[in-house]
Order: structure tokens, then C-alpha cells, then sequence
């Protein structure tokens, strides 16, 4: 980490660079649609990052495709999960697109 001259760590030191502080929790707000990603989401983070954010969408995305729906729930639920799984796919694509430009 690096340290400025005085010796004390900055605020910016201290936190990573995941919006929600980790890349389990971004993956886990592009799901419920608290953040929205653009390809500028993705130039604050190292290659390591995009890597680890790529792994926890695709993490979140099995979790989400593996829970039963019950045959006679609401259409509003299935909507629900539909979506979540359409914002987190256009997140790995972005993601994914976004690394072959940059050649990470």
C-alpha cells in the first residue's frame, strides 16, 4: 500500500477501488439494480480487480440460475429473477468487452 510522506495512510489507501468496498458486493448491486455499469465503472479497477469482479458475476449468476422458482409463484418473481440475471449478463459482457479492448 502505498504510503504518503507523513507516514499515515489516506482514505483512499484504505478503501479498494469495488464501488460497495468488495467485488462479491458490486456484483451482488449490479444484481439488484443499485448500480448501473458503464465502461467507466471499470477504469478505476487494476486488471486483478476486473478479474475478481468477472469470477463474482459469474459466482452470483450460477447462485441466481440454481434457486427454484415454486410452479405456482407470481409472475412478478419471475420477472424479478429474470432481470436480475439480464443485469448481471449485460455486466459480464460489458466487463468482458472492456478487456479485450484494454488487452487485459
Amino acid at each position: 500500500m502505498p504510503r504518503r510522506q507523513d507516514s499515515t495512510l489516506s482514505y483512499d489507501d484504505l478503501m479498494g477501488n469495488f464501488i460497495g468496498g468488495s467485488a462479491y458486493a458490486m456484483a451482488n448491486q449490479v444484481a439488484e439494480g443499485y448500480l448501473l455499469v458503464t465502461e467507466r465503472t471499470f477504469r478505476r479497477l487494476s486488471p486483478g480487480e476486473l478479474g475478481q469482479l468477472g469470477l463474482e458475476i459469474d459466482k452470483r449468476l450460477r447462485e441466481i440460475r440454481g434457486e427454484t422458482v415454486p410452479v405456482g409463484s407470481e409472475t412478478q418473481e419471475i420477472q424479478k429473477r429474470q432481470r436480475k440475471l439480464q443485469r448481471l449478463s449485460g455486466c459480464r459482457q460489458m466487463l468482458a468487452s472492456y478487456r479485450q479492448r484494454r488487452r487485459i
